[in-house]
């Protein structure tokens, strides 16, 4: 098995990411599904699990003729790591929106995998809105409970 650098990780996952923002935006689900391995989940923020790049593709195909028509997926990449070989883990901010948004408030964790065709897939993602407020509080009310490196907020 071939060994990859974060760094190139990075790049190729960004990429993969990429292609799903643009299938997004033609509102083409069989090119969104296809960002995804045949067995993928996808748990969005709604709570709904779609299993596999078909799902995927076509539950996302209803959803962009329909309530997501014409919206885009914004996405900022927060940081990568390769937790075993031929593996990405993302962490992203998001947001869908029609026109770029003020603030992206949702995270996402993308887990990719490069198979035996070289090619990087999502294998699963998960979605929620992150909630500064309810995280500021427990920071405040529990130190401890903050991430390792994160800021310390000021208790008054």
């Amino acid at each position: 098995m071939d060994r990859i650098t974060v760094n190139q990780a990075a790049v190729e996952a960004a990429a993969v990411l990429r292609r799903c923002q643009d299938a997004w935006g033609r509102g083409d689900g069989a090119a969104y599904g296809a960002c995804f391995t045949p067995d993928a989940t996808d748990v969005t923020f709604a709570g709904t699990v779609y299993r596999g790049a078909e799902d995927i593709g076509r539950a996302h195909q209803v959803l962009f003729d329909t309530y997501l028509k014409g919206t885009r997926l914004h996405l900022d990449i927060v940081g990568t790591h390769l937790p075993a070989p031929r593996t990405a883990v993302v962490v992203a901010h998001g947001e869908v929106a029609r026109k770029p948004p003020g603030r992206l408030g949702k995270r996402a964790t993308y887990t990719l995998v490069r198979g035996a065709d070289d090619v990087w897939r999502i294998a699963a993602v998960q979605k929620t809105r992150h909630n500064r407020l309810l995280e500021t509080i427990s920071f405040i009310l529990q130190p401890r409970t903050a991430p390792a490196g994160a800021p310390r907020p000021v208790r008054r």
